[in-house]
């Protein structure tokens, strides 16, 4: 058994053991002896639940541990709620099943929809579906889109999750500027992007005179859908005809492993790819030391930003891509599966757990979620807004960079570039499927996925021995 099965059935027992014990005071026993009387209905000692929560959340919140204390306050300042909240710095699913398997309790839970899925699996989330169903906030389309709740049903028409932001989509994001340096033209094509990617590497686009930059970084095998495009495939999981497969484990896939690999050998692909986080991969990009990553939309205006608010006068212009051209002529980038608060089993004030969910995609919770802490992040007087130097820094995402509701637009636009590639992925995005053994699949699709790339092995036998390993498990069918 992995040790995600084992923290999984340690925090199932956990849930399952506060659960029982907050069963067992339901009603005032008779005293020994003594029967209730005719017609009386039981006691109860039932008392109305604090206005208080304890939330965990992995982006939602300050960015400091000082500002993250800030967000608690204005969260009661806002809402009259005592909040605790949890924010990792680093690390956040780990931390999330230890902490739970620990029998330390939650009211509310930021979590991805794969893990909504596992906890789903578990037994160890409250069902919110009639909550959902008779809320008028969250039933209101200009709220939340009526079809957007299908990303978070489970098959049987239930809810579990309910979602903490609008998610966005993921894409290769160029330097455009190097592009309008180097006089080259927008890659479409897998060759397209090889010749930009080895003229970022070779060309000196920084201009420093230094052999110093490369074409391409990733962070792992955490976003390569834009270059799998090129092949038609999907990322993560397809289902056809009932029976469950994994695209990138396919023959099909085998050109592109070679492609990268390609950029491997010459020295245009970051050598650290395999260990990089996102963070450090943004990082080269913003200190001009790589041409292209790929990321989410909403960076495109972050990292725009944050150059801007370092010099004013930067040419620096980061912009999203469609990805490569498939054989069918088009392009295939992914929508990313979304973020949802949830309800453990075992939470201590499951009404309030329910009204800040509610209260969260509300004006006040918008603002709060995107611009910050008032006074901290923002100003604000006659309905206008301003940012702080604080604020500016955090670019208006304290976990909610963009949001569904309609009837608050955002006061300030959207960052530079972040328009244009929304409009690529509403025009090439498609969701995620993401069943609750991804996890599972992953080790075996990066163990081979960068065999393949590093040259460890021929990307034939990667892909045949990652697709064996993967029937084996059972993870395909």
């Amino acid at each position: 058994m992995n040790n995600t099965k084992l923290v999984g059935s340690a925090m199932a027992l956990a849930l399952l053991g506060g659960t029982l014990a907050g069963c067992s005071g339901g009603g005032e026993a008779p005293k020994a002896g003594e029967a209730p009387k005719a017609g009386e209905a039981p006691k109860t000692t039932e008392k109305k639940e604090d206005r208080a929560l304890h939330i965990m959340a992995g982006v939602i919140g300050g960015k400091t541990p000082e500002e993250n204390t800030l967000f608690e306050k204005e969260i009661e300042r806002l809402t009259g709620i005592k909040t605790k909240l949890d924010k990792p710095a680093s690390d956040y699913d780990q931390k999330l099943l230890a902490a739970i398997a620990s029998g330390e309790k939650f009211d509310l839970l930021q979590v991805s929809k794969e893990k909504m899925n596992l906890f789903i699996e578990q037994g160890i989330l409250t069902d919110l579906s009639a909550q959902v169903k008779g809320s008028k906030t969250l039933q209101d389309p200009d709220v939340l889109p009526t079809d957007e709740w299908n990303q978070v049903k489970t098959k049987d028409g239930k809810i579990y999750g309910v979602f903490t932001k609008y998610q966005g989509g993921t894409m290769p994001i160029v330097r455009n500027d190097w592009l309008k340096k180097l006089n080259l033209q927008e890659p479409k094509t897998l060759d397209d992007y090889y010749k930009v990617l080895k003229a970022f590497t070779e060309q000196d686009p920084d201009g420093n005179g230094k052999k110093d930059t490369y074409g391409l970084s990733i962070a792992g095998s955490y976003e390569l859908q834009g270059f799998f495009s090129a092949a038609g495939l999907k990322q993560r999981y397809v289902e056809k005809d009932g029976k469950l497969d994994v695209p990138y484990s396919t023959d099909a896939a085998i050109p592109v492993y070679e492609w990268l690999n390609k950029l491997y050998k010459e020295g245009i692909l970051d050598p650290n790819f395999a260990t990089n986080d996102t963070g450090k991969m943004r990082n080269l990009f913003l200190a001009d030391r790589v041409g292209m990553i790929t990321y989410w939309d909403a960076w495109v205006g972050m990292l725009n930003n944050t150059r801007k608010q370092q010099d004013a006068k930067t040419t620096f212009e980061a912009k999203g891509l469609p990805g490569a051209v498939g054989p069918n002529g088009n392009y295939m980038l992914r929508r990313g599966d979304p973020d949802v608060w949830v309800v453990p089993v075992n939470a201590e004030h499951p009404k309030t757990a329910f009204e800040f969910i509610e209260w969260w995609h509300s004006k006040d919770g918008i603002v709060l979620g995107s611009m910050g802490i008032k006074d901290n992040d923002y100003t604000e007087k006659d309905g206008k807004y301003e940012l702080t130097k604080a604020g500016q820094e955090h670019a208006m995402d304290h976990g909610v960079p963009f949001w569904y509701n309609k009837k608050f637009p955002n006061p300030f636009g959207l960052l530079p570039g972040v328009k244009d590639a929304q409009d690529l992925l509403a025009k090439y995005s498609s969701l995620e499927l993401t069943p609750p053994k991804w996890a599972d699949a992953e080790k075996i699709i990066n163990e081979y996925m960068f065999k393949a790339i590093l040259g460890e092995m021929p990307a034939a036998d990667a892909v045949h021995k990652m697709r064996d390993q993967l029937k084996a498990q059972k993870l395909i069918d």
